[in-house]
């Protein structure tokens, strides 16, 4: 049994993020499409999400094309079974990963972050999975009590604490 190793990059379009997790049931894509939508009703999105079994299609919905189309392609260069990638506009991920969540279908999320990605996908004779994530860039020293004052000050700036 030989297993092989691949990167696939992942970069959301400006203004975008990207979530990336694991489901098992083909009907993630009208599920997450809901849970999106119900929840963040102005973001605009595009989502892929890829079978394991049956047709082993990558199955797709958003409501927005060039999301979608984004989301569907990188979703079959990854050609990972019972995976599922989101583009997300005119939302933060915080906004809707506890709705994701909570859709009976998925099983784990990797990352919901605007840096570029690396996925780690691993091949093996029966097929390929996605075995962890690279989420941009590594730490290079501790916050100052100054960073620490532009963190909280950002964060109330931008409404997410009081």
């Amino acid at each position: 049994m030989e297993i092989n190793l691949k990167i696939v990059k992942l970069e959301a379009p400006e203004n975008c993020n990207l979530i990336l997790g694991q489901s098992h049931f083909i009907k993630t894509v009208e599920d997450l499409y809901e849970a999106i939508f119900n929840t963040v009703p102005q973001a605009e999105f595009g989502l892929a999400f890829a079978e394991a079994s049956g047709d082993c299609l990558v199955r797709y919905a958003g409501n927005n094309q060039e999301l979608t189309k984004l989301a569907s392609e990188k979703m079959l260069e990854m050609a990972c079974g019972h995976s599922f990638l989101i583009f997300l506009k005119n939302a933060f991920p915080i906004n809707v990963t506890q709705r994701i969540k909570s859709v009976p279908e998925v099983v784990n999320l990797f990352c919901a972050t605007a840096n570029p990605v690396q996925a780690i996908v691993a091949e093996t004779e029966q097929g390929k999975g996605i075995i962890g994530v690279i989420d941009g860039s590594s730490p290079n020293k501790i916050e100052t009590e100054k960073d620490v004052e532009y963190r909280e000050k950002f964060l109330r700036d931008i409404g997410y604490k009081f």
